[in-house]
């Protein structure tokens, strides 16, 4: 399951013996000894009492969290990614502004920069991000790609906001509540990430991906065919626009990615990895929900435009 994610292609989320190739690895893979054998070597060295009784009191204190270890954990992950997620949100509202001109949609003063300007600066940090983490986990970067990828989902909120009122709104909610209720079944155990559903998964995606770029081909060069406001999404097949059928697929596609991503954090957990890789785990988590975000956007807008 290493090729679901980018972000997650690093062996600090794979393999568990590779706990040891990853920077930090063999520094977080070195487990305190148990209580036992520590009390063993404590007599057999003839440690006065005191330091015995002290060591013992370690063991029997609370576990130690992320700071304590150095070592990744859930909990940490999840401030981690709420903290990414609240540097976006503040850089969507400037996006927000920048592309209306002020806080009400209007038709006048339109900008595309802030979607351009935090759609390329997203793209080019996530590649950088991606590449560079086998090497060294850098936040200071994962700071700038949330940063520009509010600036992005600020513009085109605010764009289809203007075009068709209250979507953004729908988009939302929907959205959280797919996160959420992905969240919930995979807490439960009652959903998991196969290696049969993430061939289909990677079968699909590299699918859709196809069809996305032979769908902007044509609409750049005024295809009749691909001639809707959405390309080749705005075909209808038997009265149902394409673009609406793809995008629940799409849609279902990304739970499925929010769950291998869930999975990987767990298994980056498992394995022990540096606490520096909570950032990557973020990173990854927030690229799969604004991708479900715009998928549900897009699908509400062709709802939208076929009324």
């Amino acid at each position: 399951m290493a090729l679901n994610n980018p972000a997650f292609n690093n062996p600090a989320f794979q393999d568990p013996r590779a706990v040891q190739s990853y920077p930090g690895g063999a520094r977080a893979a070195s487990l305190t000894p148990p209580p036992a054998a520590a009390a063993g070597s404590a007599s057999r060295g003839g440690v006065d009492l005191a330091a015995q009784a002290q060591m013992e009191g370690a063991f029997a204190g609370p576990p130690a969290g992320s700071v304590e270890t150095g070592r990744m954990t859930i909990e940490d992950t999840v401030v981690k990614t709420v903290s990414l997620f609240a540097i976006l949100l503040v850089t969507a509202a400037v996006g927000w502004v920048w592309t209306l001109g002020g806080l009400v949609p209007t038709t006048e003063n339109v900008s595309v920069l802030p979607m351009i300007v935090g759609g390329l600066a997203g793209f080019v940090l996530a590649l950088v991000i991606i590449f560079t983490s086998r090497k060294k986990v850098r936040p200071a970067l994962i700071f700038a790609y949330a940063a520009a990828e509010g600036l992005f989902v600020g513009g085109i909120s605010a764009f289809f906001e203007m075009l068709y009122p209250g979507i953004v709104f729908q988009a939302t909610l929907a959205t959280l509540v797919v996160v959420g209720v992905t969240l919930a079944l995979f807490a439960s155990g009652k959903i998991r990430a196969s290696a049969r559903a993430t061939k289909i998964f990677l079968i699909a995606m590299v699918g859709y991906l196809v069809f996305s770029l032979i769908n902007v081909g044509l609409m750049l060069f005024n295809v009749p065919l691909a001639g809707g406001a959405f390309g080749l999404r705005s075909v209808e097949v038997f009265g149902i626009p394409l673009g609406l059928i793809i995008g629940v697929l799409v849609v279902i596609m990304a739970a499925y990615s929010l769950v291998l991503d869930f999975d990987q954090v767990q298994q980056g957990v498992r394995n022990g990895a540096p606490r520096q890789y909570g950032w990557l785990s973020a990173f990854g988590i927030m690229v799969t929900v604004v991708w479900l975000y715009i998928e549900i956007l897009r699908i509400l807008a062709i709802l939208r435009g076929s009324e």
